[in-house]
């Protein structure tokens, strides 16, 4: 046995027991990269990623061009690197998909959370709810700004119509910005909701995510929901704010 492999399995052991809690950051790449190298020494790859993308987020996020940039990184490397963010994001949607039913606003939030999650581009979606605010399925409409997306409004219609859905949430994200929507975003939801109602479909959110920060429209009176229901299953307050737990 090497030196290399004595760290190796070192390394796979201390995992095992603890966890990556108390792992340092480069300590992480290496456990990645001896995935992808099956010998050797990857601790020095491991710190020149981070020289090169600041930190292990950074690294996680970094296209597969960038990544093959680097002195050491080969495109099946590279593949696997940029494998771990949306493997994550297919995993915590996974979880939401468990309770298919939004019950409270925290899983709303841990919903749109889990879509955008390590996303490097602007992304709208719209998410298609029922009357027990169970999902009914929800749609990638676009990428980009929504000044740059003119048939977004009838896209955010046909999927409503389309799923027969009682209601809709609106979920973009701002990539390395904060979670504070631009007057465009809320000129456009005012205008969506105003042509939802019409048709008897609420448009009952529009959250903004920025990293692991999210932001509510409609609790910050951005614009107002004119479909209330009141039920056993879920309530919309008439003062514009969701209840903690809505059924």
């Amino acid at each position: 046995m090497t030196m290399h492999d004595g760290h190796r399995r070192r390394l796979r052991e201390r995992f095992r027991l603890e966890g990556l809690e108390n792992f340092a950051p480069h300590e992480v790449l290496e456990l990645l990269l001896f995935y992808a190298r099956a010998r050797g020494d990857v601790n020095p790859l491991a710190h020149r990623l981070l020289e090169v993308f600041g930190t292990l987020r950074g690294v996680l996020e970094a296209p597969v061009d960038q990544l093959c940039a680097v002195e050491g990184i080969g495109e099946e490397t590279a593949a696997l690197i940029s494998l771990m963010v949306p493997m994550f994001r297919r995993y915590e949607m996974c979880l939401c998909e468990k309770s298919r039913k939004l019950a409270r606003y925290s899983e709303v939030q841990r919903y749109c959370t889990a879509l955008m999650a390590g996303l490097r581009k602007e992304r709208f979606y719209v998410i298609c709810v029922s009357s027990q605010m169970r999902v009914l399925g929800q749609r990638l409409i676009a990428e980009g700004s929504l000044s740059e997306v003119p048939a977004y409004p009838r896209l955010v219609v046909e999927t409503a119509l389309n799923q027969n859905a009682y209601g809709i949430i609106l979920c973009h994200n701002h990539p390395g910005g904060e979670a504070i929507p631009s007057m465009g975003d809320v000129d456009v939801t005012r205008e969506l909701e105003a042509v939802l109602a019409k048709l008897g479909i609420a448009l009952m959110e529009h959250i903004i995510v920025a990293d692991n920060d999210c932001y509510s429209m409609i609790q910050h009176g951005d614009y107002q929901c004119s479909i209330v229901r009141s039920g056993k299953q879920w309530y919309f307050r008439e003062d514009g704010m969701w209840d903690d737990e809505w059924a």
